[in-house]
């Protein structure tokens, strides 16, 4: 066990800790405004994908908002127990939603397969097969060794897809609040604290958020 001390010395290692915490936290947000301006690369490959609603387009994951995160779950034979605790860690997407934001899931697996784990789990997050096409290999999601977990980031403007941002591992597994997902994008959370790009629309801190059955129609 650690040292025990009385309560001064406690409070006194606290504050240091916290000082250290807090000047990571400040390092978090200058990678995250550098992270909003990396340069985009357009997405000009017609993909398709099976979902509840039958075959769709990349276009169309984005359901009419600016921006997509995609999360790839390995499901090539099977559901990866890491990838459903990740799913598990969700929560709902509306409060993304308000931000301009979709996310769905993308697996190798057949659509059928897919459908069915989602009953299983109880889940409602949109879900779509990429099986039969490139999709997964273009974006670095199976690779020689196999299937990958990872996020990809997507930004429209107007039919127009780029793709922002990608990461795997330990780069993911970080995720899990709705604002650990908005710092990925280029647009983030659209707070006016952060340092963004001119472009990106902003409201103040706190404001936007609603309870979830409270939000105007997003």
């Amino acid at each position: 066990m650690q040292q025990i001390v009385n309560e001064q010395e406690w409070l006194d290692a606290q504050q240091s800790f916290l000082a250290k915490e807090k000047a990571f936290t400040k390092q978090r947000d200058a990678l995250n405004a550098e992270r909003r301006r990396l340069p985009l690369l357009e997405v000009t490959q017609p993909y398709k994908f099976e979902g509840e609603e039958g075959q769709v387009s990349l276009l169309d994951l984005f359901d009419g908002r600016r921006q997509l995160i995609i999360y790839h779950f390995m499901f090539a034979e099977s559901p990866c127990t890491g990838c459903s605790m990740m799913v598990d860690n969700m929560g709902e997407s509306v409060h993304l939603n308000a931000r301009d934001t979709s996310r769905v899931l993308i697996s190798l697996a057949p659509y059928d397969k897919l459908a069915a784990y989602k009953k299983r789990m109880g889940w409602t997050h949109p879900w779509y097969s990429s099986h039969g096409t490139d999709f997964n290999r273009d974006f670095d999601a199976t690779r020689e060794s196999g299937e990958m977990f990872g996020i990809n980031v997507f930004i429209r403007d107007g039919e127009k897809i780029y793709r922002s941002y990608c990461t795997t591992q330990r780069g993911a597994e970080y995720l899990g609040s709705n604002f650990t997902y908005l710092d990925l994008t280029p647009m983030g959370r659209q707070e006016s604290w952060e340092e963004s790009p001119a472009w990106v629309p902003q409201t103040p801190p706190y404001q936007w958020w609603h309870k979830r059955d409270e939000y105007p129609e997003v």
